[in-house]
């Protein structure tokens, strides 16, 4: 006890709000510049601030051996450290259409979407099916488990990351359905946001995890 007393987390890691890799407005049409603004500076921004606060007072709350203070942080720290893991993710899975956006996975992931769920558009169709289906705030992923060696389709609801359906899984894709993430331009369509995320969609990235997870 006196060395967690002495010591508790000390050294403690501080998150940053990570660099967008290309302009707010460069996703037009399909995602404004307001929204990409908002969303990483004002949304994300947040996730990061609140999930560093709530390490610094788990760390005091440890060196104190505050046992109960522990458990009452634990749903702050699951639920912004999601929103910057899961945000950290959608930045790059998306890509301005003059640097890749839009552009159809191939190699190993293609032929995988082709084996598992025909082809491209009926995996396209199934995602986006999920995420109109999310009841409230949530995530939807096209995910690898990297245990079994197959892709899944799955929902989260808040900004639970996809790894808490199962420790195996690994995201190669998430699209936020917050409402954050497209109300100020597609209002309460949800739908046509899906629709039209995919023409500026990362499929390169998704290509090199899934690469890395299933050589």
């Amino acid at each position: 006890m006196a060395d967690v007393q002495s010591h508790g987390f000390r050294g403690l890691h501080k998150y940053t709000l990570p660099d967008l890799p290309y302009d707010y407005d460069a996703l037009e049409p399909a995602i404004s510049g307001d929204i990409m603004r908002l969303h990483h500076q004002k949304h994300h921004q947040a996730y990061v601030t609140n999930y560093n606060k709530a390490l610094e007072q788990l760390d005091d709350a440890v060196s104190k051996g505050d046992a109960s203070t522990v458990v009452k942080l634990q749903s702050a720290i699951k639920f912004n450290g999601g929103g910057h893991v899961n945000h950290s993710i959608f930045w790059k899975n998306l890509a301005p259409v003059s640097k890749g956006g839009g552009e159809p996975p191939k190699g190993p992931l293609r032929a995988a979407i082709d084996n598992e769920f025909r082809s491209l558009e009926v995996l396209i169709q199934k995602i986006n099916a999920e995420g109109a289906a999310v009841q409230g705030s949530g995530w939807v992923w096209l995910g690898v488990d990297n245990e079994l060696k197959r892709l899944v389709i799955e929902t989260t609801k808040d900004q639970d990351p996809l790894v808490t359906k199962g420790a195996s899984l690994v995201p190669l894709l998430g699209i936020d359905v917050w409402e954050h993430a497209y109300y100020l331009q597609y209002k309460n369509a949800r739908p046509e946001y899906l629709k039209n995320i995919w023409n500026v969609m990362n499929w390169r990235y998704a290509g090199q995890v899934y690469d890395k997870e299933c050589p």
